[in-house]
Parts: C-alpha cells; sequence; structure tokens
C-alpha cells in the first residue's frame, strides 16, 4: 500500500470522526426541541430546583440539559456536563450497590428514590436524595427521556445505620426492590444515571443518612413540575409526554435502547408485528446519513427513504427478502431528507430472541459513495458486524426480560 494510500484512508477516517461528532452534538441539541419545542431549555430554565435530563435513545445515554441550580450547586459548567453520562460524578465512595440498582431502574423504565453519595467539581463528598422518573411519549409508550432530580440530605437527617437507603416508586406508594443477576452479569447493560446535588449543609462521606419526609416531599413536587413543563411543550409539537406509561407498551426496552446506542453504524430496527412494519430504533449514523431527526423518522416505514427514481424491483428485491424471513444485501436508490440521492447497499436480517422467534428486523444501510475501493471488503465487515451485535444484544436482554412485546402479541 503507497504512502498515498495511507495519507487518504487516514483524512477519511478523520472526516468520518469529525462528521460523527458533529452529528452527536446536533443529536443532543436537538434531543428537547424536536420534541418540546423551541422554548423548551427558557421555561426549563425558569425552574429554581437542581435537575438533570437524559436522553437514552443517544449512544451512552447522555446528559441533554442541566438546570442553573444544579449547576450552581455542583460547580459545573454547562458545557461541560452536557453530553457526558452520569457516572460521571461517581466517586471513590459511592455505594456501587445502589449504583446498580440506578441501572435496574434504568433499564425496567422504573422511577427511584435513592440516598446516594457523590462529588462536586472540586472533589468534595455530599450525600443527596436522587430521584429518577422515565418521561413516557402517549403516543408509543416508549421512554424518551429521563429526569433526575436532586435533593440535598440535611446534616441533621444522619444515621449510623444506615450507609445509603433505597425506595423504588410505583404509581402512589413506595415499593422495595433488589438488584437482579443480570444487571451483574450483562456487561452490556451500561445504565448509570447517577447525579450529584450539593450545597454547604450537605452531609459529608463519612455521615450517610436518610432523607426526612420533606426532602422525599420536595423532590417528588420537583418531578412533577418538570413534567408539568415537558407535557405543555410537547403538546405544542403535537405530541405528549407523560410520567407513566399509556396501555401501550413499546417493543424496546431501555435497556435494549442504550445497548443498541453503542453500535456505530447506520441501521434501523423494525418492528414486523406492527401493521406497517414500522421503524422503532434509527441508529446515530443513520440520522447522520439521511439527515432526518429520530422523532422525524420512529414510526414510520423504510419506504420514506424511497424517491422518483428508485426501483421498484429492488424494492420486490427487499420484500421477498422479508416475506422468506432470510437475510439478503440489496442495491438501492435512496434518498435523504434534502432530496439528495445516494446508492444504499443495504443488508437486511430478521432478529430472533432467545426463544428463536423473529422479533425484529435489521436493515444496514452503507452508503457507496463513502466505500473506499481499498476499504469495501472491511466496510461491508463492519456491516456484518452490525447485524452480528444487534442479534447478540436483542437475544440476550430478551432472555433477561429486558425486550417488551409488541402490541400485537399482546393481544394474542
Amino acid at each position: 500500500m503507497g504512502l498515498s494510500t495511507v495519507v487518504r484512508e487516514r483524512i477519511q477516517v478523520r472526516e468520518s470522526k469529525m462528521g460523527s461528532e458533529l452529528g452527536t452534538h446536533s443529536s443532543i441539541h436537538q434531543s428537547l426541541t424536536n420534541r418540546y419545542s423551541d422554548w423548551i431549555h427558557e421555561a426549563l430554565d425558569e425552574l429554581p430546583e437542581n435537575f438533570l435530563i437524559t436522553d437514552p435513545c443517544l449512544s451512552g445515554h447522555p446528559i441533554v440539559y442541566a438546570s442553573k441550580g444544579f449547576l450552581n450547586m455542583s460547580g459545573y459548567s454547562r458545557d461541560e456536563i452536557i453530553g457526558k453520562n452520569g457516572r460521571f460524578f461517581q466517586g471513590p465512595d459511592t455505594d456501587r450497590g445502589s449504583v446498580l440498582q440506578i441501572r435496574e431502574a434504568i433499564g425496567e423504565d422504573k422511577t427511584l428514590q435513592i440516598s446516594l453519595l457523590n462529588y462536586r467539581k472540586n472533589g468534595t463528598p455530599i450525600w443527596i436524595l436522587f430521584h429518577l422518573c422515565p418521561v413516557f411519549s402517549e403516543q408509543d409508550g416508549r421512554v424518551v427521556h429521563f429526569i433526575g432530580v436532586q435533593v440535598p440530605i440535611s446534616k441533621d437527617s444522619g444515621s449510623s445505620h444506615f450507609r445509603s437507603i433505597t425506595r423504588s416508586l410505583s404509581n402512589n406508594g413506595f415499593l422495595y426492590g433488589v438488584c437482579r443477576k443480570e444487571v451483574y452479569k450483562d456487561p452490556s447493560i451500561d445504565l448509570d444515571l447517577t447525579f450529584v446535588d450539593s450545597d454547604n449543609r450537605g452531609l459529608q462521606a463519612d455521615e450517610p443518612g436518610e432523607a426526612r419526609e420533606h426532602e422525599k416531599e420536595k423532590a417528588i413536587s420537583t418531578i412533577n413540575n418538570i413534567l408539568s413543563k415537558l407535557a405543555h411543550y410537547s403538546k405544542l409539537m403535537g405530541g405528549a409526554v407523560s410520567g407513566e406509561r399509556c396501555g401501550f407498551v413499546s417493543p424496546l426496552s431501555t435497556s435494549l435502547t442504550i445497548a443498541l446506542g453503542r453500535i456505530k453504524q447506520s441501521f434501523v430496527l423494525t418492528d414486523p408485528h406492527s401493521p406497517d412494519m414500522s421503524i422503532v430504533y434509527a441508529s446515530d449514523a443513520f440520522l447522520t446519513l439521511t439527515g432526518y431527526s429520530r422523532h422525524e423518522v420512529l414510526g414510520r416505514n423504510c419506504r420514506f427513504l424511497q424517491g422518483p427514481f428508485t426501483d421498484v424491483e429492488d424494492v420486490q428485491k427487499i420484500r421477498e427478502g422479508i416475506q422468506s424471513g432470510k437475510p439478503c444485501t440489496v442495491r438501492i436508490l435512496n434518498y435523504r431528507k434534502d432530496t439528495t440521492s445516494f446508492w444504499n447497499s443495504l443488508h437486511i436480517s430478521p432478529v430472533r430472541n432467545s426463544f428463536g422467534k423473529v422479533s425484529f428486523f435489521v436493515g444496514v444501510q452503507l452508503d457507496e459513495a463513502s466505500m473506499n475501493e481499498d476499504q469495501g471488503l472491511s466496510s461491508q465487515m463492519r456491516q456484518l458486524g452490525a447485524v452480528g451485535a444487534v442479534k447478540v444484544a436483542v437475544r440476550s436482554l430478551s432472555g433477561a426480560g429486558h425486550v417488551g412485546p409488541s402490541k400485537s402479541q399482546l393481544s394474542s
């Protein structure tokens, strides 16, 4: 391989990484505005409480909003926090068992209250009452965001008998929960959402304590205030969100969504049990390739990528491949949101759960214009690797009960 070829490949890799980073930054910025309107940041900034909002649909489950109260109390700036995962705030004395219980609550889309030790930017520890709440789309029942509220635990709440107290909330009451074994065993479930909240009156690391009732009530009240803002501004965009899941159960759990978010290739996951085989997951790379936002893609059939010069015979090959339940590869002309076309080397494969039943179909896209002749084979191998990674995630998490049933499966 000549020097010029090596240099050209390095430039392509660098440009690819830069494009991916820009796409990720754009996705984080649009996480709230696409669903709640452009005024949502100003509306949330009016709330004095300390909280963060994260997006489990984005790779790495990043923080997409940090309140002014949180920034003042933690010592971080907004630029230092946005895009980071919640594990950013853990420290040497953060109880690992408590973190695992938070991971379990996220993976199962549950609300949780827990006393937790975290750290300020200057390294000092602080005990906080952390209240986690999922935000559900009323249209399809998916978790679109998580809210993490932090209330400092007063010094007079200390008790030598407690290191951390955990309570799971269900409806209007408290339920006690324990960590499930699969959370310990499955390294693919990286669901940290641990937040810091601090001021000068909080407990120190050697003073574990249980939150008082007024602190618990404050956390719940703050959650309700945030949900009220989100619900109001989501309606302005023609949608609706809620702190409780509606009757519809999404085919994707949060734990599966996060696992899929680690796969860097362009792909979509479709539900063959839905009436129009709608898309239930779209990767960040797919959004970058096509120019669409996630909000514009989910719930639609993949035919929206077709255009005036898409060959109907190629479309028929895709239909036949799906009907046969076997993998197939088709070269098809697709169109981006800006109407520009691209030749898509599309690989489609059924994805079976741990019981051998087809749960989804995965379609991995490869823009032929981005393929260097010397890299064609490796690009195709990465394409097949993405299919394999999706299958592993679905099988492992369906076996652990983390893949939700489709609506048609529930009614059957």
